[in-house]
């Protein structure tokens, strides 16, 4: 049906009409986009009309409007309808009775309806008490009636604004920066808020009412495509939700990208992202340019009256050759010529990050409609000034986001386009894959000091990601193209084989002190393999951090960093010659022969709790030492279970197990019996320590088999909530090859949860293995764990029956 027989249906059967009408043009498959919302619009404004007309029945000075997104013509699938029922105020009980035959229809098909009844003094009164209905009002559009009514109004709004520009813009601005702190960027997000959150609709809107103003205007490049994929998007999701929602969830993104014809969600995502970082870019350079003109206008008046009424002349600054600073942004020098000078955008760029300022939306424009090409390799003046603006702190980010947004990024480094605001589906990262890399330069940056080789530190920062978006392992996709990338920007090959060996290391640091024995050499001698040199162990570790505290919270602490130093000073050993002795079971201490006499004497386990802390270091001199957890030790008359009775009490008593050790321990002359020494690092999950003695009495009763620890546990995971739609993958169990010469190593990689150790015990229990020591990693919802078991005899377990096992605890694990 074409869009004007739609119209007559709608006209033809009233309400009824309407609603058939809206739904069949909300099936059409051909129309999609600015077309179906604008013939959605054009639809609901006959059908208004014609509900206006019946009512208003000769009614002089009234006029019906529709203002926000309805006035823009903008309607999604499930949008609110803004009208404004304008009137001259002759007649107020007419104008009750029509805007009654007007709102309740509407109602009636159970349609959003934002409304209401004014004069047009009252209409503007509002607007200059209320910031957001004077925006609602600047999109101003006649539907029926009076149209000099409206006229009138809309001229008024728009001088209202204009004059008022000095005092609302400043006003708008808080808003945008209030509702970015509630929503976070849109960019990152993994289920972002469309309208709400910064870079979306809502910010779209606000650019349209500063051009509006006449006192500044957004980069207009890129802003209206930007706008039209997000009102895409929001359409998609409107009709596979069926909900007026404009929060893009996980369990709707596969639909949503269906409804689009897309790949998959993380495409979706990549667009969403494109399209809001587009906005929040144009956001930047437009606040700017209000904040500079508003600076202007207030100290215009004193510079005339100082210089006799001439012209003021704007003052510039020099800050590199071809670059200067001019109303606190960095502009090109009038004698620049970017055409000849092709390291010009990483000097200009790498001067504004050490200044702390921005980088000219005109400056960085001509740099990239200008500039030819660097050669192959660059010269050194193009990797020094790389080094230097990946060097310069937090002014990196907004400077490499400027030369990003007009393609200066990618045309120095081709790469960059695979990673590019890439999403990340795991909830420990924050950042996107393209802004993690500039945060772990920033976070690098802060290392300087520590390492001979700074510069190797900053590139290896930027891209030690860099395989993210090709098959497979990323840390062996990135270290062929970091390669490739050091190459081409000029380091020598003793210096690109650094780089890449970094790149292909950069998880080998956290994830074996996280993962494996350090007492054990073969876990020592491996990393020295991998590494090398000093030189690399040392700019391995400080990446190594830059690399977690660019990624979240959740990926680095004390006990991690802590866990990380032990390494290296272990592997910094071996690689100076120091070869590391097959451990021995050391003496107990003397706490531990204390609490293992006591489980003899009493016939049942006792234990203690002990904090743990680390000393203040020469960047932290001062104040309380840091928590690295705690230290628990328990003695246990040997039995078999004690592994996942430990595991679930402390599971009951929400205590995060860090590293787990669990020993025979030789007793002293005279004493009999055989005790088993667990030395366990835990952490509260909420803050606070239970009582030992309460954690010693539920393990007394699970030992005994009276404490149903399965059943407690159960029940609490029943009440955790859950998120529909969202499915963790299965666990997958395997043996690392030759990772000790003392056990075997089985990993474990599940979704983390309430009991999980406990169920893990159990199996390897049922197994008939016996753990030496577990250690345990969780980052977000995920848990990576490595278990040192070995037979009856102490001895690493064959090939075949390790393999068993790991096959068997999978099955237990995804049951």
């Amino acid at each position: 049906m074409t869009s004007t027989g739609v119209r007559e249906e709608a006209e033809d059967s009233g309400p009824s009409g309407y609603a058939a009408a809206r739904l069949r043009l909300l099936q059409e498959g051909a129309r999609s986009g600015p077309p179906r919302r604008a013939a959605l619009a054009e639809l609901t404004d006959d059908w208004l009309s014609g509900l206006f007309g019946a009512g208003a029945d000769g009614l002089k000075g009234v006029s019906l409007v529709a203002v926000g997104g309805y006035g823009r013509g903008e309607l999604s699938p499930r949008s609110d309808l803004d009208l404004l029922l304008l009137h001259d105020g002759s007649d107020s009980d007419a104008i009750a009775a029509l805007a009654d035959r007007i709102w309740y229809p509407v109602w009636d098909l159970g349609l959003a309806l934002d409304h209401s009844v004014r004069t047009p003094a009252e209409a503007r009164k509002t607007a200059g008490e209320d910031l957001k209905v004077q925006l609602g009002l600047l999109d101003a559009r006649h539907l029926a009636g009076d149209l000099g009514l409206t006229a009138g109004l809309r001229t008024a709004i728009l001088a209202d604004w204009r004059n008022q520009a000095p005092k609302r813009l400043p006003e708008l601005q808080e808003l945008c920066l209030e509702r970015a702190e509630r929503q976070g960027e849109l960019q990152y997000l993994l289920e972002p808020d469309l309208k709400e959150a910064r870079g979306g609709l809502r910010d779209a809107t606000a650019l349209r009412a500063v051009a509006a103003s006449w006192l500044a205007d957004a980069p207009r490049e890129g802003l209206d495509d930007a706008r039209r994929r997000l009102l895409d998007v929001r359409d998609a999701l409107h009709l596979a939700t069926g909900r007026a929602t404009d929060r893009l969830s996980l369990q709707e993104q596969d639909q949503v990208a269906a409804e689009l014809g897309l790949l998959d969600a993380d495409t979706l995502l990549r667009q969403v992202y494109e399209a809001a970082r587009v906005v929040s870019y144009a956001s930047d350079v437009t606040w700017r340019e209000v904040g500079r003109v508003l600076r202007s206008r207030a100290v215009r008046p004193r510079l005339r009256a100082m210089l006799g009424g001439g012209k003021p002349v704007a003052e510039r600054s020099p800050l590199a050759e071809g670059v200067v600073e001019q109303d606190g942004e960095v502009v090109l020098a009038r004698a620049a010529r970017p055409e000849r000078d092709p390291v010009l955008p990483l000097r200009a760029a790498a001067a504004a990050a050490e200044a702390g300022l921005p980088l000219s939306l005109h400056a960085v424009r001509r740099l990239a409609a200008t500039t030819r090409p660097l050669p192959t390799p660059w010269p050194a003046e193009a990797r020094e000034q790389l080094v230097t603006l990946l060097g310069s702190g937090p002014p990196t980010v907004d400077v490499w986001e400027a030369l990003e947004a007009e393609g200066l990024i990618t045309r120095l480094l081709p790469d960059w386009e695979r990673v590019r605001c890439r999403p990340q589906r795991n909830a420990v990262h924050i950042w996107t894959v393209d802004r993690h890399l500039i945060e772990t330069a920033v976070r690098a940056s802060e290392f300087t000091r520590r390492v001979s080789r700074p510069d190797l530190l900053l590139v290896s920062a930027l891209l030690h990601d860099i395989g993210k978006g090709w098959p497979g392992d990323h840390s062996v996709a990135g270290e062929i193209i970091a390669r490739d990338v050091a190459s081409r920007i000029g380091f020598d090959r003793e210096e690109v084989a650094v780089l890449a060996s970094l790149v292909r290391h950069h998880l080998l640091l956290v994830e074996t002190a996280t993962r494996r024995d350090l007492e054990d050499p073969a876990t020592v001698r491996a990393v020295a393999e991998a590494v090398g040199t000093q030189g690399t162990l040392e700019l391995l570790h400080a990446l190594t951090e830059a690399d977690a505290l660019a990624t979240g919270p959740a990926a680095w602490s004390s006990w991690r960093a802590s866990l990380v130093a032990d390494l290296v000073k272990r592997v910094s050993a071996v690689l100076a010659g120091d070869v590391p002795e097959e451990p021995e079971a050391g003496a107990p201490t003397a706490e531990q022969e204390r609490l293992a006499i006591e489980a003899i004497a009493t016939g049942s386990p006792v234990l203690s709790l002990r904090a743990q802390t680390e000393p203040p270091t020469e960047d932290q001199p001062s104040g309380d030492p840091e928590p690295l957890g705690v230290e628990l030790l328990i003695a246990v008359p040997d039995q078999k279970g004690v592994l996942p009775a430990v595991a679930g009490v402390l599971a009951m008593h929400r205590l995060t197990v860090r590293t787990a050790e669990l020993r025979a321990l030789d007793l002293p002359d005279g004493v009999e019996g055989s005790v088993l020494l667990l030395d366990w690092r835990v952490a509260a999950e909420y803050g606070s320590l239970p009582q030992a003695a309460r954690l010693r009495a539920d393990l007394v009763r699970a030992l005994d088999g009276s404490l149903d620890i399965a059943g407690r546990l159960a029940e609490r995971d029943a009440a955790y909530p859950r998120r529909r739609g969202v499915v963790a993958p299965a666990a997958r169990v395997t043996v690392a090859p030759a990772a000790s010469r003392l056990a075997t190593v089985i990993e474990v990689r599940a979704h983390d949860a309430p009991g999980l150790l406990h169920r893990i015990g159990r199996a390897l229990e049922d197994a008939n293995v016996r753990v030496r020591s577990a250690h345990v990693s969780t980052l977000g919802a995920n848990a990576v764990d490595a278990f040192y078991v070995t037979g009856s005899e102490g001895a690493p377990l064959p090939t075949e029956d390790a393999g068993s096992v790991a096959r068997k605890l999978e099955e237990t694990l995804r049951g």
